[in-house]
């Protein structure tokens, strides 16, 4: 979907402050309400938003370990019910199909490094996992950046964004 420097402006608003309303943010951006909520409206239709809901910490809920795990799948049993039986374990995050030497990508999260073994042990006890390799995340510089994307995909001026945000 195409999108404008008007979309990038309201989305930005939104992402930096969740919690403000429709009226207030079209107060904030100098346009009228209507045009914000149509344009909100086309943007989650168009699946661009995909979610108003809380981001959730998962080390303030006592998972400080982040880890990405490689896995490779048994062939025979198939992608479907592998992500099947991968689901039913809580710590798992995402799961991806990925291209490279193994056929998984999972964010995992733990409450510590014996524990991230724990969830390996149960990952591998699926008997759908032939191998499995894992990264503990030392640090995270960033998550979730999707504005620079907006930005390129609306062609909106950097600093038209910031401008959005009045503090």
């Amino acid at each position: 979907m195409p999108t404008d420097a008007l979309d990038a402006r309201i989305i930005a608003l939104f992402t930096d402050e969740p919690r403000m309303s429709v009226l207030e943010a079209s107060r904030t951006l100098q346009v009228a309400r209507a045009t914000v909520q149509a344009r909100m409206d086309r943007m989650q239709r168009a699946g661009v938003i995909s979610g108003w809901g809380p981001r959730i910490d998962p080390a303030a809920l006592g998972y400080a370990v982040l880890a990405y795990c490689s896995l490779t799948i048994s062939q025979d049993i198939g992608h479907d019910a592998v992500v099947a039986a991968l689901a039913r374990i809580p710590e798992i995050q995402e799961i991806h199909t990925v291209s490279g030497e193994s056929d998984l990508l999972a964010r995992v999260a733990a409450r510590s490094n014996s524990d991230l073994q724990r969830v390996i042990d149960s990952i591998v006890a699926t008997r759908t996992i032939v191998r499995s390799s894992s990264v503990i995340v030392l640090n995270t510089h960033f998550e979730g950046r999707t504005l620079p994307l907006l930005e390129a995909a609306s062609g909106a001026d950097p600093a038209e964004l910031q401008a959005a945000d009045p503090a």
